[in-house]
C-alpha cells in the first residue's frame, strides 16, 4: 500500500463514519488535519496496526507535513546551549567523541552539540523526539521499581483512552497471533523477562531510553475470558521524559512491532 500522500488517499483508509471519536467533527477534517501535520493517522482509534505499519514506511514526511518535522528542528536548536557532560551524566550516557551517547533499546543513540543526530538504528521521529527531549529537559531521575498503568502517570488520563487503542490493543493483537512474540522483542531489542507481576503470564521490560523502562504485562486467554496486554511504566517516567514523548514511545514501539510483523508476513492484511 502506497503512503498516502492527499486528503482524498487518507479519508479512503478511514470508516468514514465521521464517530468524533478522534476528536474532528468528521473523517475528512481529520484527514485534512493529518495531511497538515496537526494530526497523525494513529489518532483514528478504528484502524487496525496492519494498515497504519503500511502507511507509515521509513521514508521522510511529506513536504507539507511540517509538524513532526518543526517540533524536531526545534529540540534540535536547544542543543546549542546544553553542557554535553552534564547531561550525559544526568542521563546515563557517554560523552565520546564530541557526541552524548545513549542506548535505544540496546542500540547506540547518539547528538552532537548542533542538535545532528546519530544512530545504529534507524532514526524515526518516535525515537528522536522524545530522546531529545530526554537529554534536554530529564531530570535523571533513577527508575524504583514501582510500576503504574500509562493512565496513573501524571498526565496521562486524558491520554489513556488513545493509548489504550493505538499501543496496548495492536500490541495485544500481535501477541497473540505470534507464538513467539516475546521472544523476539527480548532478542532483539535488548529487553528481558523478569518475573511476572500482577499475575501476568509474561512480563518483559524494555529500555527504550536507559531511566524510562517499560514492561509489557501480558495475560493468556482462559476459559471465559480473553487474553490481555497491558505496559506500565516506573513511577519516575514523567521525571525523566514529558507525558507526551512517553506516549509516542507507546505508539512509536508498536508500529515498529507491527512493521517488522508484517514484513515476515506475520499479520493477516486487511483493507480499509
Amino acid at each position: 500500500m502506497a503512503k498516502p500522500r492527499t486528503a482524498v488517499d487518507i479519508l479512503k483508509l478511514l470508516n468514514k463514519s465521521n464517530c468524533q471519536d478522534c476528536g474532528e467533527k468528521t473523517c475528512l477534517a481529520f484527514a485534512a488535519a493529518v495531511l497538515q501535520g496537526r494530526r497523525q493517522l494513529s489518532e483514528c482509534p478504528h484502524l487496525g496496526p496492519e494498515i497504519l505499519a503500511r502507511c507509515t514506511d521509513d521514508d521522510p514526511p511529506p513536504p507539507n507535513d511540517n509538524g513532526a518535522e518543526n517540533r524536531l528542528a526545534e529540540l534540535r536548536s536547544r542543543m546549542a546551549g546544553l553542557d554535553l557532560a552534564e547531561a550525559a551524566r544526568r542521563t546515563g550516557g557517554q560523552l565520546l567523541n564530541g557526541r552524548l551517547t545513549l542506548k535505544v533499546l540496546g542500540k547506540n543513540f547518539s547528538v552532537d552539540a548542533d542538535g545532528k543526530l546519530y544512530a545504529d538504528i534507524h532514526i524515526n521521529h518516535w525515537v528522536a523526539v522524545p530522546f531529545l527531549n530526554y537529554v534536554l529537559d530529564g531530570e535523571g531521575k533513577t527508575p524504583t521499581g514501582v510500576w503504574l498503568p500509562f493512565r496513573e502517570l501524571p498526565g496521562g488520563r486524558e491520554r489513556a483512552p488513545l493509548f489504550e487503542k493505538r499501543c496496548e490493543e495492536p500490541m495485544k493483537q500481535l501477541a497473540d497471533t505470534l507464538p513467539d512474540f516475546f521472544d523476539d522483542i527480548v532478542h532483539m531489542f535488548s529487553g528481558r523477562q523478569v518475573d511476572p507481576l500482577f499475575e501476568s503470564d509474561i512480563s518483559v521490560v524494555l529500555d527504550p531510553l536507559p531511566r524510562v523502562p517499560l514492561m509489557i504485562c501480558y495475560w493468556r486467554a482462559e476459559e471465559g475470558m480473553s487474553s490481555s496486554l497491558n505496559l506500565f511504566f516506573d513511577e519516575t517516567a514523567v521525571t525523566n521524559l514529558n507525558i507526551g514523548s512517553v506516549y509516542t514511545l507507546g505508539a512509536g514501539l508498536t508500529q515498529m512491532f507491527s512493521k517488522l510483523a508484517l514484513r515476515h508476513g506475520f499479520v493477516e492484511t486487511r483493507t480499509a
